[in-house]
C-alpha cells in the first residue's frame, strides 16, 4: 500500500453534495469541438472489430482502500458509489468493514493477505459473504521486509522468506475447497528480489538456475506497481499508455519488463517479451499525485482515466488506483478525494466515465462493428465495448500533452442514433445525432465516448 510513516495530519469527514461538486468541477472541462455528416463513408471494406463487453471493463476497474489502517470504512461508502469503481484493495484486520462495503456498494475485496495462517481464515470469511475478489501476497517487500517461520525477508537481504511465504500462501489457497477458485496475485515489487529466488515467474519453468526449484508455483497473476507517475515529474504524450506497455524496458516506468523480463533490482532473468505479451497481469498499485506531478488535478483526472483505458487495452485483467482519499497511506496527494472527501476532478471524471458506460445486464458475448478511425496518430487510443442489445461505446481518448488532433470515425453502415459524451464534461452526452454513419472529433488529452445505436 506505500505506506508513508510519519503522517499525523487530522483527517476530517465531510461528504458534500457531489451535484454541486460536479457543476462547480465542469468548469475546468475543454469545449469539444467536432461535426457529423450524414452520409455512408464510401469504404465497403472497413475493418470488422470485436467488442468487450462493458461489465468486462467495468470489472476491472478498482481502488486502494485502508479499513485495514483504522479508517472508518461507512466514511467509504459515498465515495465508492459515486466513482462506480466494482473493486478495492484493502488488508483484512477490518474484515466487518469490508463486508459492509460489499453490501453497500457492492465491491470485492483483492485482500493483501501476506502469512497462510493470517489470510486464509479472513479470506473464508470474505468468500462466504460474496466480498472476496482475489487474495494477495506481501506489499513491496523491497519496502516492507516479511518475517517468515523465523526468518526475515525483503529488503537488502535475502528474499527466500518471502518466496517461500508466497509459495506457501498459493498453496494454502489452492488446497482449500472453499478458496481455490480465486486467483492469487503475486508479491509486488518482485523485482526488487536480491538473491535469485525465483519471483520473476508464476511459476519457475525449467533451467531458470534459481534458488527455489523449477516448477514452483506462486501465482496466478503477475502484479507490478507500474505507476503511471513514473519516476519523477514526467508528463509526456502517451503517458498512460507507456505505463501499461507490458515489454516496455524505461527508466521512467517501473512495467511489467522490470518485474518479470529482467528484474529492475539485480538483473535476473525473467519471461521473453512475447511471453510477457500475454502474461496474465494485475496493477494493484498505479496512481498521480496532483501536488506533485505535473498538471495539478485537472491532468490527475485525465491521466487516471486514461490508466484505466491503457491498462485494459493492453490486457491488464485488473487496474488498482492508489488511493481513495488524500493522506490515508501516508502523506500525499494521490487521492480521488480530498481531506474532506470532496472529489477532485479524477474522482469526477471516473463517475462520469462509469456513468456513462454502467448497464446492469452482462453482455456475454461482446459482437462486433465494422469501423475505422482515419487520421490516428500514436497519441489516440481507442477500445470498442458492448452494451446490451446492439448499443456500442466506442471509448476513444488521447494522450497529447498539448495540443489536439482531428480524426474521422467512419461505419460501414448507417447508425439509427449516435450521441457524443466527454468525460470532462458530464454523465449527458454533448451532442446526439441521427441516421450517420461518419463523424469528426478533436482529440486532446482525454476520453470521448461515442455511443453507437444500430437498429
Amino acid at each position: 500500500m506505500n505506506e508513508r510513516p510519519g503522517s499525523s495530519s487530522k483527517r476530517v469527514y465531510l461528504w458534500s453534495s457531489i451535484a454541486t461538486a460536479c457543476m462547480t468541477l465542469a468548469g475546468l472541462s475543454l469545449p469539444l469541438g467536432w461535426h457529423v455528416a450524414s452520409r455512408t463513408p464510401s469504404d465497403s471494406d472497413l475493418p470488422t472489430v470485436i467488442a468487450a463487453s462493458v461489465d468486462e471493463f467495468l470489472n476491472s476497474l478498482g481502488v486502494n482502500t485502508h479499513a485495514d489502517q483504522g479508517y472508518g470504512a461507512k466514511a467509504y461508502v459515498a465515495p465508492l458509489r459515486y466513482l462506480g469503481v466494482r473493486n478495492i484493495r484493502d488488508g483484512g484486520r477490518n474484515r466487518g468493514g469490508l463486508i459492509m462495503l460489499h453490501r453497500e456498494t457492492g465491491v470485492r475485496v483483492d485482500l493483501l493477505g501476506g502469512a497462510a495462517s493470517f489470510a486464509i481464515p479472513i479470506a473464508n470469511i470474505l468468500a462466504a459473504s460474496g466480498a472476496l475478489l482475489a487474495i494477495e501476497g506481501p506489499n513491496e517487500p523491497n519496502n516492507f521486509p516479511v518475517t517468515y517461520n523465523g526468518r526475515k525477508g525483503g529488503g537488502t537481504e535475502s528474499w527466500l522468506a518471502v518466496a517461500e511465504l508466497q509459495r506457501d500462501l498459493y498453496q494454502a489457497v489452492k488446497s482449500d475447497p472453499d478458496l481455490k477458485r480465486y486467483p492469487v496475485f503475486h508479491v509486488s515489487e518482485g523485482g526488487a528480489e536480491m538473491d535469485n529466488v525465483g519471483l520473476q515467474f508464476l511459476a519457475i519453468p525449467a533451467g531458470s538456475s534459481t534458488l527455489l526449484p523449477e516448477g514452483t508455483r506462486f501465482a496466478d497473476f503477475a502484479n507490478p506497481h507500474n505507476y503511471v507517475s513514473g519516476h519523477g515529474n514526467v508528463h509526456v504524450d502517451n503517458q498512460a499508455w507507456h505505463a501499461a506497455d507490458p515489454k516496455l524496458a524505461s527508466k521512467i516506468w517501473d512495467g511489467l519488463w522490470g518485474e518479470y523480463g529482467k528484474t529492475w533490482k539485480r538483473g535476473f532473468a525473467g519471461y521473453s517479451d512475447a511471453e510477457l505479451e500475454t502474461l496474465p497481469r494485475v496493477t494493484t498499485e498505479t496512481g498521480w499525485d496532483s501536488v506533485g506531478n505535473p498538471g495539478g488535478e485537472r491532468v490527475q483526472g485525465t491521466v487516471l482515466v486514461n490508466t484505466y483505458l491503457s491498462q485494459f487495452k493492453r490486457s491488464w485483467k485488473y487496474t488498482f488506483i492508489y488511493e481513495l482519499r488524500d493522506n490515508e497511506g501516508g502523506d500525499g496527494h494521490q487521492g480521488l478525494f480530498r481531506d474532506d472527501w470532496s472529489p477532485k476532478p479524477a474522482a469526477v471524471y471516473i463517475h462520469n466515465l462509469t456513468s456513462i458506460l454502467g448497464d446492469h445486464s452482462v453482455v456475454s458475448d461482446g459482437g462486433q462493428l465494422e469501423y475505422a478511425i482515419q487520421g490516428q496518430s500514436a497519441a489516440v487510443h481507442d477500445v470498442l465495448l458492448r452494451k446490451n442489445g446492439s448499443v456500442f461505446d466506442l471509448v476513444i481518448w488521447g494522450e497529447r500533452v498539448r495540443g489536439s488532433e482531428s480524426v474521422k470515425v467512419k461505419l460501414k453502415s448507417v447508425a439509427e442514433t449516435i450521441e457524443i459524451f466527454d468525460v470532462m464534461v458530464g454523465e449527458q452526452p454533448v451532442e446526439v445525432e441521427h441516421n450517420t454513419a461518419e463523424l469528426s472529433l478533436d482529440v486532446s488529452d482525454h476520453a470521448l465516448i461515442v455511443q453507437i445505436h444500430k437498429d
